[in-house]
């Protein structure tokens, strides 16, 4: 299978991390869906990353379909549990970390428009929702050693992933020390070579 993302798109760096953690090979074919010559609307109409190519030439896309794909092609390191309360609730983990991102990729985009064109209310809108977002997280884990408990699962995946692009692109966002529970769990996933190997950097 083959997988065409960029190395600054934190859901590309989700489904390489699950990848990586289900041990998983695949190419990995930089695609930027910005540059005019992207490829990536042959086979995301929607002109997005990551979109996840198999074999028989089926394309997936959108990080949260291809990483539960992912997880049931093999048996080994599941990271959701069967349908059931739990499996809900990893989802909501999920959910919640995606829309982190999508309010922080908004804001880095408005923010990118000429000066005159920006929209301050919209980006303070998208930093609200941010810092919501992290408290709520913050809520959530509490004094547990991964979002679900004792085992690593997708939620942590998600989470790990939201709180590595803030990182990345929003270093003026003190989270870790607003919330230190969640600065242990970000130390503790960074230590594992699945994140290690996707970090977020310019191409």
């Amino acid at each position: 299978m083959k997988l065409l993302g960029s190395l600054t798109s934190p859901y590309v760096r989700k489904t390489r991390i699950v990848l990586a953690e289900k041990k998983i090979d695949y190419d990995f074919e930089l695609q930027s869906p910005w540059s005019e010559d992207s490829v990536v609307p042959n086979f995301n109409p929607l002109g997005k990353v990551p979109v996840l190519i198999l074999d028989d030439g089926t394309a997936l896309f959108d990080s949260r379909v291809i990483v539960e794909y992912l997880d049931n092609v093999t048996p080994n390191n599941k990271l959701m549990p069967g349908p059931n309360r739990e499996r809900t609730e990893v989802k909501r983990w999920e959910a919640l970390a995606d829309g982190l991102l999508d309010a922080a990729v908004a804001a880095r985009l408005e923010s990118q428009r000429p000066a005159a064109e920006q929209s301050p209310a919209f980006i303070l809108r998208q930093r609200e929702k941010i810092m919501r977002s992290l408290a709520f997280m913050a809520r959530e884990l509490g004094d547990q050693p991964h979002c679900m408990g004792i085992p690593m699962s997708l939620a942590d995946i998600a989470a790990g992933t939201a709180l590595g692009y803030l990182r990345f692109r929003f270093p003026d966002i003190e989270w870790s020390q607003a919330h230190p529970n969640l600065a242990r769990l970000y130390d503790k996933l960074s230590q594992r070579p699945s994140f290690q190997d996707t970090a977020l950097r310019e191409e």
